[in-house]
């Protein structure tokens, strides 16, 4: 068993998921203050003792850019209070489509934030489904990705839907199509888009039988729904009888709510990653809490246990 003791704290935006976290696991957030000044400008501050503690710091780094500015502050100031070890539970990993140049001239986001990550000081990072495996290679330090099909698997198979189709918005989503219909054991549909710029797609085509399936399209996030709601209606316009999508990270900006509410999608089923617009019309969507699986991650990682074995991927 560890030896270390272990102490868990979040940012302000990510607090409503660290509850939900630390509760799965047994324990309560640490006591975690932030003074802000008048300019904007604001300082995290450890209210107890961590000095040889094993410290989580959940946070999200969705926008704005303040809550990985707030990660990095907080993963600082537990190396200055010598924290035995400071490890940065990340539910969703924002900049990670950057993770490539894909036109001249441009940044690999997702690079320099792992970069700065590690500059602060984190000992080990965890988060869930990264838009791009690779983007584990941009550390320097242990990195927990976990998958959100431990938890919207056994959701699906409890709903019962029969001809059922398991489908990628565009190409690069194959990948993790072809897992979810290997673990449903269904067929796969493609989509192929054609972007006219950027979050704005020109036009759409399925490959797969889509005549009479019930389909279910899987991605890792939805940014302004532009891409999944055109997707949903042309399976519709092809003859699939429903179509519902499962996405990790509810990003959301823009119309992306009214969009998806005047769409053909009939369930939208998210994770609690990034917190939904509690203002927003919400009855079509979803929402499976990711706490049980950072907490029996955190667990085993804090035991020295193996972690492969819980994993659906």
């Amino acid at each position: 068993m560890a030896i270390h003791k272990i102490k868990f704290f979040t940012g302000r935006s990510s607090r409503y998921l660290a509850e939900k976290i630390v509760a799965a696991y047994g324990t309560t957030l640490g006591d975690c203050e932030c003074l802000e000044f008048s300019d904007g400008e604001f300082q995290p501050r450890y209210a107890e003792s961590i000095r040889g503690c094993t410290v989580f710091i959940i946070q999200s780094t969705f926008p704005k850019s303040d809550n990985l500015m707030e990660l990095l502050m907080m993963i600082d100031a537990a190396r200055r209070a010598s924290a035995y070890k400071v490890i940065a539970v990340i539910p969703y990993f924002g900049w990670a489509r950057q993770d490539r140049k894909d036109r001249p001239r441009v940044p690999i986001t997702s690079k320099l934030v792992a970069n700065m990550l590690t500059a602060a000081g984190v000992d080990r990072v965890m988060t869930m489904d990264l838009h791009a495996d690779q983007i584990q290679g941009f550390f320097e330090v242990p990195v927990d990705a976990l998958y959100a099909s431990g938890m919207f698997v056994p959701y699906i198979q409890s709903l019962g839907i029969e001809d059922l189709s398991i489908a990628a918005p565009d190409m690069g989503g194959a990948k993790r199509a072809g897992t979810y219909a290997k673990l449903l054991g269904t067929p796969i549909i493609i989509s192929h888009k054609e972007r006219a710029k950027a979050n704005v797609v020109g036009s759409m085509t399925a490959i797969g039988d889509v005549e009479g399936r019930n389909v279910l399209i899987v991605d890792d996030m939805i940014d302004t729904a532009g891409t999944i709601c055109m997707a949903a209606n042309m399976l519709m316009e092809r003859g699939a009888k429903s179509v519902r999508a499962a996405i990790t990270h509810p990003v959301l900006s823009g119309k992306a709510y009214d969009r998806i509410n005047e769409s053909a999608l009939t369930e939208v089923i998210v994770s609690d990653t990034i917190p939904l617009n509690p203002n927003a019309d919400l009855h079509k969507f979803t929402v499976l809490s990711c706490a049980d699986i950072f907490a029996e991650v955190i667990e085993r990682v804090h035991n020295y246990k193996e972690i492969s074995s819980i994993f659906f991927h």
